[in-house]
């Protein structure tokens, strides 16, 4: 790899053009003018092929073995429903966040599960999950209005309430719009 070559990253959708080599990091200017640094094995060449003199230098014994390695179905089928379950779920009942509530008022586990609630939400968004289901359970609905008022505060996404078969009334799925600006 060398500065000027069109790269890709292998497990993201991120293409870009090599403009700094430090060691094994490489920075790349993506198509939006980002600069972003990542290690030289994470990163494919995108214009042209090995050269002779890569080739050469490449261990054909590992290559031979990389080839005859039998190759796994990656794929596998999803039944319709499954294809719909939303990919993350996010149980905020206090027993399942902290050890003990001895000594906790109802303001502080409250406020515990808000947080939680904020940094899974956050965290969705950055990693661009698209639906999540917060279980918060029925109770007196303290926790699903204060839930219903953090959503309010996202311009990019709706919610609702969850599957009713599989979480009853307890649980919000929220949808996160893959689209918007962030």
């Amino acid at each position: 790899m060398k500065i000027g070559d069109k790269v890709s990253v292998l497990d993201d959708d991120i293409s870009g053009i090599v403009i700094n080599i430090k060691g094994s990091q490489i920075t790349i200017e993506t198509k939006d003018g980002f600069e972003i640094i990542f290690e030289a094995d994470e990163l494919i060449v995108l214009d042209g092929s090995l050269s002779k003199k890569e080739l050469a230098q490449m261990d054909i014994d590992d290559i031979l073995s990389e080839k005859s390695q039998p190759r796994r179905n990656k794929t596998q089928r999803l039944k319709p429903k499954e294809r719909n379950l939303p990919p993350m779920e996010v149980d905020l009942h206090i027993h399942h966040l902290v050890e003990k509530t001895r000594g906790l008022s109802n303001y502080d586990m409250l406020n515990i599960q808000m947080e939680t609630a904020q940094r899974q939400l956050d965290f969705a968004i950055s990693k661009r999950i698209q639906k999540i289901v917060f279980i918060h359970g029925v109770g007196e609905g303290v926790l699903k209005t204060e839930l219903e008022f953090l959503f309010n505060r996202y311009e990019n996404l709706k919610f609702y309430d969850a599957d009713y078969q599989k979480y009853g009334k307890g649980a919000t799925e929220v949808y996160i719009f893959q689209n918007a600006a962030q």
